[in-house]
């Protein structure tokens, strides 16, 4: 494939452009949801914290799979180590600032990604998974064996942040949690959108398409995909962070294959290589699990299961990708 056309599918994507006026409508749209969803479930504001901090997982794996197209299952080792840096921190050292707590998860998200992307990114394609898919399981074993630190699988207790700035404390109502979350979320969305349009996003994309041809043009895709890997670790040890913070226990399930799995499908349910795909995946998956789970506790899973198979069939590139395609055919109709 020429790079002509690797830059003519760039300019068709949804997000052809750096950030824009339709970028801050996006941005507006999210913080109106987050408004929307504070006052029509504030006594379940601890779900849609939850929510955020996937949210912020999905992101993060989008980063590597969707604009880097790196195959990996154990995206969730970088938010389990963002959420123990944080937990621990907390427990053992006594660091229970929000923002100091929030710092060490950033840094051990980071440094989870860059093991994670030096193992998985000497392989190609399936290997990529299988390597993948043993990391989270080491990720998992690690955690579970070092009991004295992270508390095994009985979980990490003792987290006991103290007011965020000094001002507001994390309340029973999850006020304050779910406001940092959003904060949070809004601040990596647009440090998010800067980076996939700067030119080292463009290279990201271009060594998805063309690796071959990036090669031949001095560039490393090796170094590149490690700098967006490490990346993709910071924002994914924000999610942790943010779980650590806010639940104030950190257990074996963030660390674990099912979550990676999970987010994975969260991904491609929105539609990968997009940011606002990889929310609207997280949200319509996350909040359909909650309601069929409740309505129908034996066969939930069946009815995901179901929702999975039509997005794929009918819309295989995803809810966000799919409306944003027809949109574009649309305007360019006219």
């Amino acid at each position: 494939m020429s790079m002509t056309t690797t830059n003519d599918m760039i300019a068709a994507s949804p997000e052809r452009r750096r950030f824009s006026g339709g970028d801050l409508i996006g941005l507006g749209i999210i913080l109106l949801v987050a408004v929307i969803g504070y006052f029509l479930f504030p006594n379940n504001l601890a779900l849609l914290t939850r929510i955020i901090g996937v949210a912020l997982l999905v992101l993060s794996l989008d980063l590597v799979t969707g604009y880097c197209g790196v195959a990996t299952l154990g995206h969730a080792a970088l938010f389990g180590a963002g959420a123990y840096a944080a937990g621990i921190a907390s427990a053992h050292y006594g660091i229970n600032d929000p923002l100091a707590m929030l710092a060490f998860g950033i840094v051990a998200g980071a440094v989870a990604g860059l093991v994670c992307g030096v193992v998985i990114l000497r392989a190609h394609g399936l290997p990529q998974l299988v390597l993948s898919i043993a990391l989270i399981h080491l990720f998992h074993e690690f955690a579970n064996k070092a009991s004295s630190w992270t508390g095994g699988s009985d979980g990490l207790s003792g987290i006991a942040p103290t007011a965020l700035l000094g001002l507001y404390e994390f309340d029973l109502w999850g006020r304050t949690a779910y406001v940092f979350g959003v904060a949070l979320l809004a601040i990596v969305f647009v440090l998010l959108r800067l980076i996939v349009r700067s030119p080292f996003g463009m290279l990201c994309r271009g060594i998805k398409e063309d690796p071959i041809r990036i090669r031949s043009m001095g560039a490393s895709p090796k170094i590149a995909l490690m700098k967006m890997y490490v990346i993709s670790g910071a924002v994914a040890g924000v999610g942790g962070a943010l779980n650590a913070i806010t639940t104030q226990v950190v257990g074996l399930d963030s660390l674990s294959f099912t979550m990676s799995a999970e987010s994975l499908v969260m991904l491609v349910l929105g539609g990968t290589g997009s940011l606002f795909g990889a929310l609207t995946g997280t949200v319509v998956f996350m909040f359909f699990e909650d309601v069929v789970s409740a309505a129908n506790p034996f066969h939930w899973l069946t009815m995901v299961g179901a929702l999975l198979i039509a997005v794929v069939l009918f819309a295989p590139r995803g809810i966000y990708g799919t409306v944003a395609s027809f949109v574009i055919r649309r305007r360019e109709a006219k």
